[in-house]
């Protein structure tokens, strides 16, 4: 006598039947599940099977976004999305670490530095996690907004995000252009000490290069870029560290005082802001879009790509910050080749090393600027592109051209305008890092797996969440504190760079 359960039903009655052969088959066929017994109709209501979740926050059909097919086209391998992440965090602002150790001293600077790589490393791990199982669920993800407003399941969260990316990655292209225009600076006034160039004037030929660059189509197109801008990093960095040594060991060396500020107050706002400047040295705040570059299915490779990160950040930020800070101490500059070309007495180290590091640094904030671009690139021809009409047709085309030279003239005009680098560093970090980095993939990781309140993973990503709030917080007021106390040197269109 066989025995069938139909899943669709959901009461019972306690019946036998007996069924023919004919009968069995069409159970078979209905999907029913058949034994050589009796058939039972269970008296329980039965679990239904959850239905597909359909996410509500996708901007567009994927086949009619523009964004998505140009821009963030997924077809990188996962080698490829480590030459994206390492030029999105392992930039020329690794050599300000000797100034971020000014604020903190050795033992707190080398335990900060340490404890912000483990927790953006974990931090990035889950989001990537995140992003997997909303993959595997059919929900796809590309851009962080559309993750954090899926998981979040909240409208406002998805403009929240989408400000805060904007906020950072302008930033830092005002940042990159800048930088870029004070090595060219460096380099000319040491060929011609009383030429009539400015900083402007270096900042307006970084800005033509940048906009040239800018054309480049997709993010996948810049993967040898950023694997020039990766062996970048490398080299400037064991330049500087054999400069710092032969600085360090040479009859001129500076004297060292690694002391901290004298009063209190100061140093709890110094170490603050070193703390700022630290979540901007890591800070990503586009690793949903660097992980859209790669080919689905995307399990496994993101990890890859972080731990091939990571590994030059291990290279490239203890190196530096104990190289600087050794030599220069409290008197350390918030960019330790400014502290290695003195504008007064001759150089610290071989001139030829120091300008290639320079050239090095210079090369690699094209890529910089290229990267932390592509979110405001993907908004704009996501707006303007039509994608029946192809990448390079003429109607989309024209209005890539148009677009993104805007864009790069608009980071250009305010990178000679407000020329701040060290104090926007320390705030972009603050208010824009942090959220984006240390609080929301633990937020959404909690969210979206679910770990039981007794678990440990649950009340470390809490605590993060509530410590780093907290730095964020107080890292924002001194941040914003020096910025103030800094306004007496600063004057529109100045041919330095504020420290």
């Amino acid at each position: 006598m066989p025995t069938f359960v139909n899943e669709n039903i959901n009461y019972i009655t306690e019946t036998k039947l007996l069924i023919s052969p004919l009968q069995r088959e069409l159970c078979i066929l209905a999907k029913l599940q058949v034994t050589d017994t009796e058939v039972v109709f269970m008296k329980q209501p039965l679990l239904k099977p959850e239905p597909p979740r359909i996410d509500p926050f996708l901007e567009n059909r994927r086949e009619e976004d523009a964004g998505a097919a140009f821009v963030l086209v997924s077809k990188g391998q996962w080698w490829h999305a480590g030459f994206h992440l390492t030029t999105a965090i392992v930039g020329p602002t690794i050599l300000t670490l000797p100034y971020v150790f000014r604020g903190l001293g050795w033992g707190l600077g080398f335990l900060c530095l340490t404890v912000m790589g483990v927790v953006t490393f974990y931090s990035y791990y889950l989001m990537s996690l995140v992003l997997e199982h909303c993959e595997k669920e059919g929900r796809r993800h590309i851009r962080f907004r559309e993750l954090a407003a899926d998981v979040l399941g909240s409208g406002w969260m998805f403009y929240f995000v989408i400000f805060i990316q904007t906020a950072i990655n302008t930033g830092v292209g005002i940042g990159a252009i800048l930088l870029a225009g004070e090595c060219l600076q460096i380099m000319y006034s040491n060929l011609s000490p009383n030429g009539s160039l400015k900083l402007y004037d270096f900042i307006a030929i970084v800005t033509v290069v940048m906009i040239i660059l800018s054309q480049l189509p997709t993010f996948h197109s810049l993967r040898h870029i950023n694997l020039g801008s990766l062996l970048l990093c490398l080299g400037y960095t064991f330049l500087v560290v054999g400069a710092c040594i032969h600085a360090g060991t040479s009859k001129n060396a500076p004297p060292r005082d690694y002391s901290l500020e004298t009063s209190e107050a100061s140093r709890v706002f110094s170490a603050f802001t070193s703390i700022s400047i630290i979540a901007a040295i890591f800070g990503n705040g586009i690793l949903p879009e660097i992980q859209a570059t790669l080919a689905p299915p995307a399990t496994g490779k993101m990890v890859k790509g972080l731990f091939m990160c990571y590994s030059v950040i291990f290279v490239t930020f203890y190196s530096a910050a104990v190289s600087g800070y050794w030599v220069f101490g409290n008197q350390s500059n918030s960019n330790i080749l400014k502290s290695l070309m003195p504008d007064e007495g001759p150089s610290l180290a071989p001139t030829w090393v120091l300008g290639l590091a320079v050239i090095f640094v210079l090369l690699q904030l094209f890529a910089i600027g290229l990267v932390y671009s592509q979110v405001a690139y993907e908004i704009m021809e996501k707006k303007s592109a039509d994608v029946k009409q192809g990448m390079f047709s003429k109607r989309n085309l024209i209005p890539r051209l148009i677009l993104r030279t805007l864009y790069v003239m608009f980071c250009g005009f305010f990178a000679a305008m407000l020329p701040f680098f060290g104090d926007i560093n320390g705030v972009v970090g603050a208010i824009g890092f942090i959220p984006l980095d240390f609080i929301l993939p633990m937020l959404l990781y909690n969210i979206t797996y679910k770990p039981p309140r007794s678990s440990i993973t649950y009340w470390i990503n809490i605590s993060i969440i509530v410590v780093f709030t907290g730095a964020g917080l107080l890292g924002s007021f001194s941040s914003i504190r020096k910025l103030v106390l800094d306004a007496n040197k600063f004057k529109l269109f100045s041919n330095d760079v504020v420290d």
